[in-house]
């Protein structure tokens, strides 16, 4: 199984933009700049490479959890997740990503709180997107509603 987007850039990196585009449609010519990376913290610029593994973060480890909640015969009626994203200036220079920072508010009706955080570190290990950021530091705050 394969999943395609397209970044079209032109400019140089503080001068220049680019649009995002995905296989699903979900980006289409979605705009992204240096601005929007690096200086505007509001979001409203455009977005950006380090959001876009947030959104996925969130997603994968959501769906795991879903997917071990349901195993458990306790399945969720609502899970929200965030994942906040941290990067800055590397030691050696440039930039570099240094941790997904994953917190969990869990709708789970018949779950006591420790089997919910066991299996939502659980998911936190097992999703696909925490495997593929092995480099980092990816934490869990997770708690029932």
């Amino acid at each position: 199984m394969n999943r395609t987007a397209t970044a079209n850039w032109k400019g140089s990196l503080t001068e220049g933009s680019g649009t995002l585009d995905t296989q699903s449609g979900s980006f289409a010519s979605t705009p992204y700049s240096f601005k929007g990376r690096f200086q505007d913290e509001s979001g409203k610029s455009g977005t950006n490479p380090e959001e876009l593994i947030a959104a996925a973060h969130a997603g994968c480890f959501a769906m795991q959890l879903s997917h071990f909640l349901a195993e458990n015969g306790t399945p969720a009626e609502n899970l929200e997740a965030k994942a906040v994203v941290t990067y800055g200036p590397a030691a050696g220079g440039g930039f570099e990503i240094t941790e997904s920072a994953l917190t969990l508010v869990g709708k789970v009706p018949g779950i006591d709180e420790a089997k919910f955080k066991k299996l939502a570190n659980q998911a936190k290990a097992g999703c696909p997107v925490s495997k593929a950021l092995g480099a980092i530091k990816i934490s869990l705050d997770a708690r029932l509603a």
